[in-house]
């Protein structure tokens, strides 16, 4: 693919360059072949990257890397066309829907890999991330195996951003997120799984706009497979550049948890619950503070700026990076539009759940 670039400060860690004994045992073991897999919609600044990280890896196996470009407004359709004219792993097939759960059936479909690893435009596989999936998905005899998402920015609110999604505060205990220790467990940050076990449950539900990753794992867990969270398995990721677009991927987060737990209700987990509850809340004190109660109305609000400015304190004392001082502004962007995207988010007709059917809003 060129010249090599140098490492991103999001590419992590996982793994070891492999010594001359592991190569020679390399040569003595069968290992299965893999696809990964890349929705791409708008996201030609990043593709390359993102696919080096992926050709660059040392795995002993067959490898491919498949990219489903799904019409996309900018230039990434020339951009991964160029990819794979510069390197024959890569190969780039069509998602006229545009949708990311599509763009992955799309390029498992036509996936030759016996191991499916799921990448995104804006991440970045770190060296050795491959190698070491397939083998705790061969030692735990898991379904699906991931770890943890690693934000990392390039400008001031970036890092901010990737300071929130990395706290307690901010997402709450998904360990994917936060850390852990290895095991079981709901959901990982993209995944690396066994295809047959993706093609038995019917791959992604392409309804889902977003929330795929988490619905497919949910039928995976109760069809009997395991979701195994291992966090050695580190993967970059560039969160969004602004407020605005912060503000729209939360929003839409929310929306989409929302028609999960209509299809899926026993998926509920307590932190899910956290934002609308904190968005019906300050509405309450909004209330309340039009009336004698107006004390009463100001405690929500009062405790949930204190919680943001000592999370910002702490955050800011272990960091040391001054960007710690947009966290004011980051986390209840996050908080208030994941909140009201699960209250209010439009239905959306092309998924069908207990209260909806294809063709209503």
């Amino acid at each position: 693919m060129g010249k090599p670039r140098p490492l991103s400060p999001r590419r992590g860690t996982a793994g070891a360059t492999p010594t001359d004994q592991t190569r020679h045992r390399d040569r003595e073991r069968p290992w299965p072949s893999v696809s990964v897999v890349i929705p791409l919609h708008n996201d030609a600044a990043s593709i390359a990257e993102a696919v080096d990280s992926c050709t660059s890896q040392i795995y002993p196996g067959r490898l491919e890397v498949i990219i489903a470009e799904g019409a996309s407004a900018d230039n990434s359709r020339s951009a991964a066309a160029a990819l794979a004219r510069q390197n024959d792993l890569v190969h780039v097939v069509d998602n006229p829907a545009g949708t990311t759960a599509a763009g992955l059936n799309r390029a498992i479909q036509a996936s030759s890999g016996s191991i499916i690893v799921r990448c995104d435009a804006r991440s970045v596989l770190p060296p050795g991330y491959i190698r070491m999936a397939v083998e705790v998905l061969e030692e735990t005899g898991a379904a699906n195996v991931g770890g943890m998402q690693v934000p990392a920015g390039e400008t001031r609110l970036q890092r901010a951003i990737a300071l929130a999604m990395a706290s307690r505060l901010g997402t709450g205990d998904a360990r994917f997120r936060i850390g852990g220790e290895p095991g079981p467990t709901d959901t990982v940050y993209l995944g690396v799984f066994r295809k047959d076990s993706i093609e038995a449950v019917g791959l992604f539900d392409e309804r889902f706009l977003r929330n795929q990753d988490y619905e497919l794992n949910w039928r995976i867990r109760s069809a009997g497979g395991m979701v195994f969270f291992d966090p050695r398995l580190r993967v970059g990721y560039l969160p969004r550049g602004s407020l605005t677009e912060l503000a729209r991927q939360y929003r839409d987060y929310g929306r989409w948890k929302r028609r999960m737990l209509r299809v899926h209700p026993q998926s509920i987990r307590l932190r899910q619950l956290a934002p609308p509850a904190l968005v019906l809340g300050l509405a309450c004190s909004g209330l309340l503070a039009l009336t004698p109660w107006r004390t009463i109305g100001a405690i929500l609000p009062t405790v949930y700026a204190g919680t943001v400015v000592l999370a910002t304190v702490l955050s800011w004392t272990r960091s040391r990076d001054g960007t710690a001082f947009i966290l004011p502004a980051v986390y209840p962007t996050m908080h208030l539009a994941w909140g009201l995207g699960f209250l209010f988010g439009r239905a959306d007709p092309r998924l069908a759940g207990p209260e909806e059917s294809p063709g209503q809003e």
